[in-house]
């Protein structure tokens, strides 16, 4: 017995010294892979001294502080900044890294593309009219369902009916403009879209169009700037046909420029008209219409700044007879600013 004890006590110590040597081999090798690791580091920051990483700085100014800095400037600033904090250096031509900055009164933007190509660009339009991406946002938040009548009274190339027929394809969309030149791009956009079936293109005038009265669900629009092609016919006229042809709960979005932002703004277009009582005419439907729907599965990321911005800019514009602004974004076309309008009619315009 006791030594079969003896022999016990002989195998528990040679397990515990074989486990401590082990120990000591994992900690060792820990050890050696940590400096490995740090050596790999080191050697990392010695490669990325000796090829320095090149950029460019891509800048934008809008609004008043466009008047204040330039581009350009703004450019110089940052450029010199990074170059003493991180060593980097400027290639303006072929650079590794591309950062853009977007300056307006309103919010700033700094960023890193992703892609080399930008986002707007798309492949199935063969002739560039309105900005892709804005026409985009336009889209979005039309409140397009299925088997809704979908209508652009001002097409132009057709930018914003390719974008949503794209995202949301079982709707009947129309198209239609004055101007042959821009039918024949449209046209010519909508075939290499695959989507000539899905897109009916109409030679008309926004202020003329042969419709029925509240026949239409959602009107998206970019409305003439005024720099290549000229109204004819001033906001207040366009506005008033696009009120007749929309339904009551319709939506309109459109495209507005400063100048039809502050002639809307400052009550040249028509107010809801007053009842016996001295209150706008359906209250009630006005009251419903400036309740947004619920919108599920959409995150809302938009920041308090822009937030307060837009209900300001939603506040100084008045209802257009029936149509009730319903939300308005700032948005940048480059050298310019536009706002995207979204209205609903609250009750039937008898027009």
């Amino acid at each position: 017995m006791q030594e079969m004890e003896e022999n016990r006590e002989c195998q528990l110590e040679k397990q515990i010294e074989e486990t401590l040597e082990q120990g000591d081999s994992l900690t060792k090798r820990e050890k050696f892979q940590e400096e490995e690791f740090q050596n790999d580091a080191a050697k990392a920051v010695d490669t990325h001294k000796e090829n320095n990483l090149t950029f460019r700085v891509s800048c934008r100014c809008s609004g008043a502080i466009a008047k204040i800095f330039t581009a350009q400037e703004i450019g110089r600033i940052v450029g010199i900044a990074l170059m003493k904090q991180f060593g980097w250096k400027a290639d303006l031509r072929n650079p590794n890294l591309e950062i853009f900055i977007h300056l307006s009164d309103i919010y700033s933007v700094v960023g890193i593309p992703v892609f080399r190509v930008p986002l707007a660009s798309r492949a199935y339009i063969r002739t560039t009219g309105l900005r892709s991406t804005i026409a985009w946002a336009m889209a979005s938040v039309a409140e397009i369902k299925a088997g809704t009548f979908v209508l652009d009274p001002m097409c132009g190339f057709g930018t914003i009916l390719l974008e949503a027929a794209t995202e949301w394809p079982d709707v009947y969309y129309v198209g239609a403009d004055v101007s042959t030149s821009q039918l024949l791009g449209a046209s010519d956009n909508l075939k290499a879209a695959g989507l000539k079936d899905k897109i009916e293109l109409l030679k008309v005038s926004v202020i003329e169009l042969p419709l029925p009265s509240e026949s239409v669900d959602v009107i998206i629009s970019d409305i003439p700037f005024g720099k290549k092609f000229k109204l004819g016919k001033d906001i207040r006229s366009i506005l008033q046909e696009l009120e007749r042809v929309l339904r009551v709960g319709g939506t309109v979005v459109l495209l507005l420029s400063e100048a039809h932002h502050r002639c809307l703004k400052d009550g040249e277009g028509r107010s809801i008209p007053l009842n016996s009582k001295g209150g706008h005419t359906d209250e009630l439907g006005v009251a419903k219409c400036l309740i947004p729907e619920e919108k599920t599965g959409i995150a809302k990321t938009v920041s308090p700044s822009l937030e307060a911005s837009n209900q300001e800019c939603l506040d100084k514009m008045p209802p257009f007879g029936s149509l009730v602004p319903m939300e308005c974004y700032k948005v940048s076309l480059g050298k310019t600013d536009a706002f995207i309008y979204k209205y609903k009619k609250s009750h039937s315009s008898g027009l």
